[in-house]
Protein backbone atom coordinates (compact mmCIF):
# COMPACT_ATOMS: atom_id res chain seq x y z
CA UNK A 1 0.00 0.00 0.00
CA UNK A 2 2.89 2.16 0.49
CA UNK A 3 4.38 2.05 -3.04
CA UNK A 4 1.69 3.34 -4.38
CA UNK A 5 1.91 6.99 -3.08
CA UNK A 6 5.20 7.00 -3.16
CA UNK A 7 5.17 5.77 -7.06
CA UNK A 8 2.65 8.48 -7.51
CA UNK A 9 5.66 11.15 -6.01
CA UNK A 10 7.96 10.05 -7.96
CA UNK A 11 6.13 10.15 -11.59
CA UNK A 12 5.02 13.44 -10.59
CA UNK A 13 8.96 14.72 -9.48
CA UNK A 14 10.14 12.75 -13.12
CA UNK A 15 7.06 14.63 -15.04
CA UNK A 16 7.98 18.36 -13.72
CA UNK A 17 11.95 17.99 -14.15
CA UNK A 18 10.69 16.45 -18.19
CA UNK A 19 8.78 19.07 -18.49
CA UNK A 20 11.51 21.80 -17.12
CA UNK A 21 14.30 20.34 -19.49
CA UNK A 22 12.20 20.85 -22.42
CA UNK A 23 11.84 24.19 -22.75
CA UNK A 24 14.43 26.03 -24.44
CA UNK A 25 16.02 29.32 -22.37
CA UNK A 26 15.59 32.66 -23.27
CA UNK A 27 17.65 34.07 -25.88
CA UNK A 28 20.34 36.36 -24.56
CA UNK A 29 19.20 40.78 -24.93
CA UNK A 30 20.98 42.34 -27.80
CA UNK A 31 20.68 45.36 -26.30
CA UNK A 32 20.83 46.32 -22.53
CA UNK A 33 20.38 50.14 -23.42
CA UNK A 34 23.04 51.51 -21.59
CA UNK A 35 24.63 52.01 -25.15
CA UNK A 36 21.66 54.02 -25.98
CA UNK A 37 21.54 55.83 -22.93
CA UNK A 38 25.51 56.75 -23.36
CA UNK A 39 24.67 58.32 -27.11
CA UNK A 40 22.26 60.50 -25.86
CA UNK A 41 24.48 61.91 -23.30
CA UNK A 42 27.14 62.30 -25.80
CA UNK A 43 24.90 64.45 -28.09
CA UNK A 44 23.47 66.45 -25.30
CA UNK A 45 27.16 67.07 -24.07
CA UNK A 46 28.11 68.38 -28.26
CA UNK A 47 24.89 70.34 -28.13
CA UNK A 48 26.01 72.25 -24.66
CA UNK A 49 29.49 72.45 -25.65
CA UNK A 50 28.16 74.02 -28.92
CA UNK A 51 25.75 76.33 -26.92
CA UNK A 52 28.57 77.67 -24.91
CA UNK A 53 30.94 78.52 -28.18
CA UNK A 54 27.69 80.53 -29.60
CA UNK A 55 27.06 82.16 -26.57
CA UNK A 56 30.24 83.19 -25.06
CA UNK A 57 31.21 85.70 -27.98
CA UNK A 58 27.55 87.44 -27.04
CA UNK A 59 28.41 87.65 -23.44
CA UNK A 60 31.91 88.96 -24.11
CA UNK A 61 30.75 92.09 -26.37
CA UNK A 62 27.64 92.60 -23.86
CA UNK A 63 27.19 96.21 -22.51
CA UNK A 64 26.88 94.99 -19.20
CA UNK A 65 29.81 95.34 -16.88
CA UNK A 66 30.01 92.96 -13.71
CA UNK A 67 33.29 93.58 -12.77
Amino acid sequence: MARIPFAAIVIAVLSFAIAAAAQAPAPSPTSDGTSVDQGIAYLLMIVALVLTYLIHPLDASSAYKLF
